[in-house]
């Protein structure tokens, strides 16, 4: 589900937050996935707006190949509440509408700056998708942002036989509750682009 542009928060209001680095301790919580979510147990009537998100440095298009392109995520909690359970995760991929269609994530690399080792750790799932979890705080204070740096490439080996709805971008889920119901939301910083041949 694409992030509707409204969601985003002013550079100057950002950069007067609280920082929470994405390489704090990971959660050791329940797996969100044990949780439903919001939208599930409330039909549709539940509607978040505890987490906004942007992105900084995603181009309109990129190249096939091996440069990276380097990016920043951001996700403020603009509740009045402490968001807990609080877990970080970050893809690259496309959205798929038709049969034949495919998803460019397993052509993908998608990487994180770990700040604690100063070094870039990869995403990959067991399936060859280009995304994962990373470390993160356990909860976010309100007002508090949390920011990653990212970044990605896209192969030449990638057919370019149909265009590409392609994204890349984080995501922050936390454990809310809907009508005395434990249930997970989340709030995405995401961009999209479209790939080429150079």
């Amino acid at each position: 589900m694409k992030l509707p542009r409204a969601l985003s928060a002013s550079a100057a209001t950002a950069a007067l937050l609280p920082v929470v680095i994405a390489a704090a301790p990971a959660s050791h919580a329940a797996p969100a996935a044990e949780i439903p979510t919001c939208s599930d147990v409330s039909n549709g009537q539940y509607h978040n707006n505890a987490l906004v998100g942007r992105t900084f440095g995603i181009p309109y298009s990129i190249t096939l190949g091996t440069h990276w392109t380097t990016y920043t995520a951001t996700l403020t909690n603009a509740s009045a509440k402490e968001l807990k359970s609080f877990e970080l995760s970050a893809a690259l991929g496309s959205y798929v509408y038709n049969e034949g269609e495919r998803d460019l994530s397993p052509y993908g690399d998608l990487q994180y700056w770990d700040t604690s080792q100063r070094a870039w750790k990869t995403l990959r799932q067991a399936d060859g998708n280009a995304r994962g979890t990373l470390p993160g705080p356990k909860t976010l204070k309100p007002r508090e942002s949390v920011h990653v740096q990212l970044r990605f490439r896209v192969s030449k080996d990638l057919p370019l036989d149909h265009a590409y709805d392609a994204f890349t971008g984080l995501t922050g889920t936390f454990i809310d509750r809907y009508r005395d119901t434990d249930c997970t939301s989340d709030g995405v910083a995401e961009g999209g682009f479209s790939p080429r041949k150079g």
